[in-house]
């Protein structure tokens, strides 16, 4: 009788053992992609910088505040942005562009609660910063300056300037990170980003051949010489398209719209961190802050080649 109790004991026992996974599988399981190593979270951080700054262009312009009033655990005590003012949009694009504010600072929080991030850097959102934005596409001034904030289409063509940027910095990032939460991290950033994008550009699509006044140049052309800049600044070849383009750059080579950018295959471009750097500093010199950024992006990739800057010149 003792043994076959001690039997019955020892057989629930394995019983329960082996089949512990099932029955308990949410309080027992461990999550092992949940671990995010330090090389992604310097990639996870990096794309912070484009994100303070799409959230901070989009609210002011839309409602005339930023993430101080919105959402201020955010700026984590970063200076506020300067120059930047509500623009006079239209009722559609207003409703767009709050959206798209809205859905920045979901993004920020996103990054935030996978890696710690670090606090807004100063932001240079002044009509000037964009004017000479297209100063430098044109390689001439434009007269009068160009004012982003000035109406709906203005506003459009500055927004074409943004979101891109750092949609090609998450298809750049995503074959480096290593474990799975950054992956769905970074995916699901770029799917909302490429959207941001996408929807901007058929917006400027229907209206290529319109007329930017008073410069009486169309919204075609506005698209090209700001992708040809950053393809300039960038210094690593062709990774960026306006709305019209030569057949062969078109999809299939069949055709000259381009409502999205894309390779020979029709896959999106990326771009390394540097390459970024060289873009929204205005300056083709990953060293050298300017234009969005007066006083540089941050986090240790960025910083990385600040300090180097200043080794350099030791």
């Amino acid at each position: 009788m003792t043994l076959s109790s001690t039997t019955t004991t020892m057989i629930s026992t394995l019983f329960f053992f082996l089949f512990l996974p099932t029955f308990n599988s949410y309080e027992f399981s461990i999550n092992y992609d949940s671990f995010v190593p330090k090389s992604d979270v310097d990639l996870l951080e990096f794309p912070l910088n484009l994100e303070y700054l799409e959230a901070e262009f989009f609210l002011h312009a839309s409602l005339g505040h930023g993430l101080d009033r919105f959402a201020p655990n955010l700026t984590m005590g970063g200076p506020p942005p300067v120059g930047a003012t509500k623009a006079k949009l239209d009722p559609l694009t207003r409703d767009i562009i709050i959206q798209f504010a809205l859905q920045e600072v979901g993004h920020l929080r996103a990054i935030k609660n996978t890696v710690t991030g670090f606090p807004r850097p100063l932001l240079n959102l002044s009509a000037a910063a964009f004017a000479k934005v297209m100063d430098n596409a044109f390689e001439r001034p434009l007269e009068p300056p160009f004012n982003p904030y000035a109406n709906g289409l203005n506003f459009l063509i500055a927004s074409y300037v943004v979101p891109y940027v750092g949609l090609t910095g998450y298809v750049g990032a995503n074959p480096k990170l290593q474990s799975a939460t950054s992956r769905r991290l970074v995916a699901g950033l770029l799917a909302v980003e490429s959207g941001q994008d996408a929807i901007i550009r058929g917006l400027l699509y229907e209206r290529a051949m319109e007329k930017v006044e008073p410069y009486g140049i169309n919204v075609a052309e506005f698209t090209d010489r700001i992708s040809e800049l950053r393809n300039a600044l960038g210094h690593s070849g062709w990774k960026d398209e306006g709305l019209i383009v030569p057949v062969f750059r078109g999809a299939e080579g069949k055709i000259r719209g381009n409502v999205l950018a894309g390779n020979k295959n029709s896959l999106g471009y990326g771009r390394t961190p540097k390459e970024i750097l060289r873009i929204i500093y205005g300056g083709g010199d990953e060293r050298n802050p300017g234009g969005f950024f007066p006083k540089g992006a941050d986090g240790r990739i960025a910083r990385s080649y600040l300090n180097n800057k200043q080794s350099l010149n030791n």
